[in-house]
């Protein structure tokens, strides 16, 4: 179950690549904005959350860089979220972070946004030793 959420500048994004997650054969939860106000901590929080709390496999979220959906995706416990610019970060995101929320910007081309979404849903935890070693690191952070 994928969950997608975006601020005001990302709703076409968004509704062209629920669209597409479908095609793929993924179950997709909109999470909003419906609307052209939208804040992004409220949409960012409301797709992270239901990762953390694990009612979606993976989360992505859509705003006009991806930046501010990234923080306030890391503001939630449990979540890793990187804001991603091409295939293979997604990859890498992926395979060696274990990202399980991924931000992106509206303005990048719908066909690289595509590649780069069906990238992240796709691709495997490597479940390296050292890369558990690290995300365990991060979690267990605590200032």
């Amino acid at each position: 179950m994928i969950g997608i959420g975006n601020d005001h500048n990302g709703y076409e994004v968004k509704q062209e690549l629920t669209k597409y997650i479908k095609e793929l054969g993924y179950d997709v939860i909109d999470y909003g904005c419906n609307d052209t106000i939208g804040d992004y901590p409220t949409y960012a929080f409301k797709v992270s959350e239901a990762v953390s709390k694990k009612e979606i496999d993976l989360g992505i979220l859509i705003c006009k860089t991806g930046t501010g959906m990234s923080i306030a995706a890391n503001k939630v416990k449990h979540v890793r979220c990187a804001k991603v610019e091409n295939k293979e970060e997604a990859f890498l995101a992926r395979s060696h972070n274990n990202a399980n929320v991924l931000a992106i910007s509206a303005v990048l081309p719908i066909k690289l946004i595509k590649e780069i979404v069906k990238t992240f849903i796709e691709t495997p935890f490597s479940n390296e030793e050292r890369h558990i070693r690290r995300i365990e690191m991060i979690e267990n952070y605590d200032n």
